[in-house]
């Protein structure tokens, strides 16, 4: 029999705000004592650490910085999963780095330390009387746990660490968790750029405060918002002087060609960049507490954090088209393969198309400028940029268990044709047609406002640059600089999506007694294409150099078309021409997969390559259970094809 000894009768809704914050504030009023402490689901505390509360208790009556008593105590974290994989490994190196000298350092001497979802103990009577420990408006509060912080900070509290108690802490171990984590942190912390919280601690602050706020909060996020930008300038800043001929001329100046300390520094900021640096903090501490030669063997995690590193596109969105939301990880203690569709889902916008956009830049720089400029010199200012594109396609690949086994690859082939084929509709969910996936991931252009369909529109103009620069270089053209040139150049691609257009139209019109004639009709394009091609390398003499040359135009300048049909839908939709708008992006959806799967194909044909990754990724005693389970598995599917026999 239940007995009601305490109600609370809500001023509306159940839930107005973001959930998670809402219970919190909620069941704080439900609360005793005069501290309370958070403890998140993903965390364990040990009992030989529950015995020194009592000690950090009586650190609510010591003055810490002299002249305030704490109102939120900071404590570290023991992160136990790093046993199982190597990204849990890693997972749990950039962790420990996070909680231990990055908190230290937070705290005492640069005092703007924060409360970051920590089992971090409250002055439960000074927050209660202050809105709580967690802010709880819609999307903005998205990290309501830093905002509580904040809240302490602002109302003159006092936030301080001690590491003589800790409590334990499961970390995400697979990549896809992993990422959707940094996405969650992402979003909020662009969130956090355009809340009044931060506005009032940097009009508060002094001047070195007010900096080390900025540079362990919103700036680190900006800071690498702008080094991958960076890297974008640099290379379209490259692809101009290659393509206007003023790269050429440099190069042949003494003063430039024999620059021995230019060379110099280009060599050693092209080690610096393959994502060393982002790990020299959590080396450093690996290297303090359990040796060099351990931190030395989680060099190996640059691939990781070059990948998770890339959040641009994440804090870009949010701060433009304000387009964050709370995205769950789970945290579950799992591993498992990860379907090609799942990871292109995920990683597409983010990595795949940026990935992609980088490689046909250094392509063309190459193509260009190899005629004048050393095989070294290109690699010196490239490699870097290399290794991120790299990692930036094939890094969820290569992380994902079982990736490069061939009968899983099978698998995701089907389950990926079976995806991007789908229709969506109401009531469809993205990871069952590619169609609502698709319409999903415009949903933030189309509450943006005019402010952000305009950024994304002039942002879409830089893919024109690459036809613009191109097609003056072609042999057909015979270097003419007539404008000309590049209106043929646009009737074509017009004249291409009109063919596309009219196959797509038959192929919806047509009915089934009409299909020999509608692949009459598509042969006769076929032929008509291929006479054309052969036309054009038969009389102007068009190369092999120039057919890639015009896939490399043509290609980014049809998607920066199809990205500006996306931000204009509503004019798009009227002009009736939405159905071919969303023909066009499936098939560079299409075609985007194929170069991603077809590397993981290949390699998955070689047995030795799923061994090596295997070992890679997990320890020795998970590979054997894994190695046996596979067995395990095969005679199991032997028998029951059998039994269907």
């Amino acid at each position: 029999m239940w007995l009601v000894i305490y109600k609370i009768k809500l001023p509306g809704p159940a839930i107005l705000g973001e959930g998670k914050p809402e219970n919190q504030n909620h069941a704080i009023i439900f609360t005793r004592g005069e501290g309370l402490q958070t403890i998140d689901m993903n965390q364990d505390n040990y009992m030989e650490e529950a015995l020194k509360m009592r000690n950090l208790l009586q650190e609510f009556l010591k003055k810490h910085d002299g002249v305030r008593y704490p109102t939120i105590l900071g404590l570290r974290e023991h992160i136990f999963t790093g046993s199982v994989s190597s990204l849990a490994w890693f997972m749990s190196n950039q962790e420990t780095s996070f909680v231990t000298i990055g908190q230290r350092l937070l705290a005492d001497p640069l005092k703007v330390r924060f409360h970051y979802g920590h089992p971090d103990v409250f002055d439960r009577l000074f927050h209660l009387t202050r809105g709580g420990v967690s802010k709880a408006s819609k999307t903005i509060n998205l990290s309501e746990d830093i905002f509580a912080g904040f809240n302490s900070t602002l109302r003159e509290g006092n936030v301080t660490h001690h590491e003589y108690i800790q409590v334990g802490k499961g970390r995400d171990v697979g990549l896809n968790q992993i990422s959707q984590f940094e996405a969650k942190i992402a979003n909020g912390n662009g969130e956090q750029t355009l809340s009044r919280d931060i506005y009032r601690l940097g009009h508060r602050f002094d001047f070195f405060r007010m900096l080390s706020c900025y540079f362990t909060t919103v700036g680190n996020y900006f800071s690498t918002l702008i080094t991958v930008l960076t890297v974008y300038v640099f290379l379209y800043g490259r692809l101009y002087l290659v393509l206007s001929g003023l790269e050429e001329g440099l190069s042949t100046q003494r003063a430039i060609r024999d620059n021995n300390p230019l060379q110099v520094a280009l060599a050693s900021q092209s080690f610096v960049q393959i994502g060393f640096l982002m790990a020299l903090p959590m080396l450093m501490e690996i290297g303090l507490e359990r040796g060099f030669r351990t931190a030395l063997t989680a060099t190996s995690s640059c691939i990781f954090h070059i990948f998770t590193w890339n959040k641009d596109p994440l804090l870009w969105t949010d701060t433009t088209t304000w387009g964050a939301k709370y995205r769950p990880t789970g945290r579950g203690f799992v591993v498992f393969h990860a379907k090609f569709a799942d990871n292109y889902r995920l990683y597409s916008r983010s990595h795949f198309v940026k990935g992609l956009e980088l490689m046909i830049l250094l392509i063309v720089y190459q193509i260009f400028g190899s005629d004048y400029r050393g095989a070294l010199a290109y690699i010196l200012i490239t490699i870097s940029m290399w290794f991120m594109v790299g990692t930036w396609l094939f890094a969820p690949f290569l992380f994902n268990p079982s990736g490069f086994e061939w009968q899983k690859i099978v698998d995701d082939w089907t389950d990926w044709n079976k995806w991007i084929s789908n229709k969506g509709g109401i009531g469809v969910l993205p990871e069952k047609s590619w169609e609502s996936w698709w319409e999903q991931e415009q949903e933030h252009l189309w509450h943006s406002g005019k402010r952000g369909i305009a950024v994304e529109i002039l942002l879409a103009l830089r893919f024109f640059i690459y036809q613009y620069g191109l097609v003056y270089h072609l042999t057909i053209t015979n270097s003419t600089q007539s404008i000309l040139v590049y209106g043929v150049s646009w009737l074509v691609i017009f004249l291409i999506l009109f063919v596309m257009k009219t196959v797509s139209v038959g192929r919806r019109k047509f009915s089934a007694n009409f299909q020999l004639v509608f692949r009459l009709i598509k042969g006769l394009i076929f032929l008509t294409f291929v006479s054309i091609l052969v036309t054009l390398i038969a009389l102007p003499h068009m190369t092999l150099q120039d057919i890639v040359v015009c896939i490399l135009a043509f290609m980014p300048t049809g998607w920066g078309l199809l990205l500006i049909a996306q931000a204009c839908k509503p004019l798009v939709q009227r002009a009736g021409f939405w159905g071919s708008v969303r023909t066009l992006a499936r098939g560079y959806e299409i075609i985007m997969g194929l170069l991603l799967f077809t590397p993981v194909a290949f390699l998955a044909w070689f047995p030795f390559v799923s061994e090596f990754q295997t070992r890679m990724l997990f320890n020795q005693a998970f590979s054997r259970g894994l190695q046996i389970s596979r067995i395990l598995g095969g005679h199991r599917k032997d028998r029951s094809s059998r039994n269907k026999d």
